[in-house]
């Protein structure tokens, strides 16, 4: 039976760690179990996907939720809410649906502070089958060659015959994501390494081609893709380079003096990727990179030490639910959750009755904080400066980001308002400014703030994207997410330190908000290129906009947005916009017009927060019955499509925006719509 660790590093001497594993999550196989309810549990929750996954494609982590209800002891005494067609939302209906969803949330928390989760999606990192004998680019794409050609060679390693598998077997200018992608990649093809060719191998030569794999021409197949996976179209600039690059280059490279240049690359790229082993803990920036970099270690020395420090963080990346064994987008997305968990609780205004939990996860902040630079002239490593930034994930990954520091110091100075018996000691001041000066050399000069980087280069090196499935890799971007948390944490330190370098802050804004402005679409919605998707970026667009100081009644662009999100409003109320809208960039209804809990609440704070309630808080009212009414029983609002999205065309799961977000509305909408609270 399989069981989650949490921040536990199981007394393996090649695990390294900054603070002692904190939100490492880890599932291991416990052979001796002896829980035949548990065990029973498990079965009947796979067996449930099992029979609905061409349905419903996305887990709803039941194996994590089976394990923690074991251990805590979980009851729930608080009366279901359904509110019927005629019936109003009444204050005390909202604060009930609040306080049972903030309590079973609660019981999801790990002892750490953080809300361990599904952080999968991308089905060629591992796989899902579609109905149709394929397997799409993620868990609710249709069928790719990418997707299928991988997945049907994992399951052939895995021990799958031809035939078996229930039907499955039948049918340092570029951003960073890029840039360690690549590094081992060229390592790689640059060694020329080629495993050992084992039956399995000459059987899957025969079983993946047409033709005979001795006689496939490889010059003219270098630039076919198949039509479903072409989602970026090589120009025909880069047919040429890559086909001069191996005519002519590549004869020049392999032999003598051209390889002494090659060599002495190769190992100016191994140390680059020793550079990103160490200073991630052997976890690495991703799970591509991190299984590339593990290669490259063993290509260089199968015995070294840095090989054998890369095996136990495979770990870091593998997840288990019902669905199976996943390989996640990355080791997780603790830190992200927490900081967004931390807000929406905040929202709800039930402080005294959420104590023990923002505690924890005000714990969880501290021990997060990334508090030094990475070693070396950063020049050199092409690194950004990392001191007082929040990561995605854990602090042991360590990688700096603009949107995550600040969405980690929004989340400590709204914990510093609070009394520290209540939530603990607040992160120090210094530690504050650090975070500040993080987050403020991110900006560009734009106004913009990109992710990990500053934006290094141009647009047009996007015309050697060689990636026919992804759009925008090639450069760090300025995105909206990460321009308008940048401007909401820096307004709100503002508030709590106004003399802090009051000129850089306001400045940093006034540019910023600028910018948000200038990237409005015409309809007056933001792409959203992190989460799907216009529901999403104009929820970001607002809240940076009116942290800038603008409102309804001042800013066109604010106005423009509330009309389009009243103008995409179901008609029983609420919001449901389905993945489509990120790849076609087009906003597009879930299939049936059927109501999102994310989207719904992602609309939701963003009409409060341009002041729909002073204009007309029907659609208010309506949005929270629809929130309520899609609560089940034991508080928690259901697992629905999936919501995360990167390079507009691959989705990813965020597990916990299924509570935090419906909780964060329905908080803003109790305190500022209804007046809770208020005397």
């Amino acid at each position: 039976m399989w069981r989650l660790k949490i921040a536990d590093g199981g007394g393996d001497p090649w695990l390294r760690t900054r603070n002692a594993h904190v939100g490492r999550q880890v599932w291991e196989f416990d052979a001796g179990a002896d829980d035949p309810d548990a065990l029973a549990a498990v079965e009947a929750a796979r067996r449930e996907f099992a029979a609905g996954r061409h349905r419903l494609k996305h887990s709803a982590d039941r194996l994590m939720r089976i394990q923690f209800a074991k251990e805590k002891s979980l009851k729930f005494d608080l009366p279901a809410i359904k509110l019927e067609e005629n019936e109003d939302v009444t204050e005390e209906a909202v604060s009930t649906s609040l306080k049972k969803a903030i309590s079973r949330f609660s019981s999801l928390q790990a002892h750490d502070g953080h809300w361990p989760g599904d952080y999968g999606g991308p089905m060629f990192l591992m796989p899902g089958l579609n109905d149709d004998g394929g397997w799409g680019l993620h868990i609710e794409g249709p069928s790719t060659m990418f997707g299928s050609a991988l997945t049907y060679v994992s399951l052939r390693i895995l021990g799958e015959g031809p035939d078996s598998g229930d039907g499955a077997m039948e049918k340092g200018r570029m951003w960073c994501h890029c840039r360690m992608v690549y590094l081992p990649m060229c390592y790689i093809y640059g060694k020329r390494f080629v495993g050992r060719i084992t039956p399995l191998i000459l059987e899957l030569r025969n079983e993946l081609y047409k033709t005979p794999y001795s006689e496939i021409d490889w010059d003219s197949a270098r630039n076919l893709c198949a039509k479903e996976d072409l989602y970026y179209p090589h120009p025909l600039i880069q047919d040429i380079l890559w086909a001069t690059l191996h005519k002519f280059v590549e004869p020049v490279m392999t032999h003598w003096p051209g390889n002494k240049l090659r060599e002495k690359a190769l190992n100016h790229v191994m140390q680059h990727v020793h550079y990103e082993d160490e200073n991630t803990r052997y976890i690495c920036i991703g799970p591509v990179n991190k299984v590339l970099n593990m290669l490259a270690c063993w290509i260089e020395d199968p015995n070294s030490e840095a090989f054998k420090l890369h095996i136990p963080r495979i770990h870091d990346y593998l997840w288990i639910a019902e669905d199976g064994m996943k390989m996640q987008g990355y080791n997780g997305s603790q830190l992200w959750d927490t900081a967004f968990a931390v807000q929406a609780i905040a929202a709800t205004g039930l402080i005294d009755e959420s104590a023990s939990t923002l505690k924890l996860a005000h714990n969880y902040i501290k021990n997060s904080q990334v508090l030094d630079d990475c070693p070396g002239d950063l020049s050199y490593w092409y690194r950004h400066i990392s001191k007082g930034a929040w990561p995605f994930s854990t602090a042991d990954h360590g990688w700096p980001i603009s949107d995550c520091t600040a969405e980690g110091l929004k989340a400590a100075l709204l914990l510093s308002k609070i009394s520290p018996e209540i939530v603990g000691e607040p992160v120090e001041v210094n530690r504050l400014y650090d975070a500040v000066n993080c987050l403020m050399s991110y900006m560009n000069d734009n106004g913009g703030f990109a992710t990990y980087e500053l934006t290094r280069s141009y647009a047009w090196l996007e015309l050697i994207n060689p990636a026919e499935t992804f759009g925008d890799i090639v450069i760090d971007y300025p995105y909206v997410e990460c321009t308008s948390a940048a401007i909401q944490a820096l307004a709100s330190f503002k508030k709590l330190y106004p003399g802090h370098r009051r000129k850089d802050v306001d400045n940093c804004i006034n540019k910023a908000a600028n910018y948000i402005e200038s990237i409005q679409r015409s309809d007056g919605s933001w792409y959203g290129s992190w989460a799907v998707c216009f529901t999403y970026g104009t929820w970001f667009g607002v809240k940076a906009l009116v942290a800038a100081g603008r409102t309804f009644k001042s800013s066109p662009a604010i106005r423009k947005a509330c009309d389009f999100l009243m103008s995409k409003e179901l008609s029983f109320g609420g919001w449901g916009e389905s993945y489509l809208s990120c790849q076609d960039q087009v906003y597009t209804n879930l299939e049936g017009k059927r109501a999102h809990a994310v989207n719904t609440g992602w609309a939701m704070l963003t009409l409060i927060d341009a002041g729909q309630a002073e204009r007309d808080p029907t659609p208010l009212h309506r949005a929270a019955k629809v929130l309520i009414n899609l609560q089940s029983e034991d508080g928690e609002f259901p697992q629905q499509e999936i919501m995360g999205v990167f390079n507009k065309n691959c989705m990813i799961s965020y597990s916990q925006y299924r509570d935090i977000f419906p909780v964060w509305a329905l908080g803003e909408y109790r305190c500022r719509v209804l007046g809770a609270g208020k005397k």
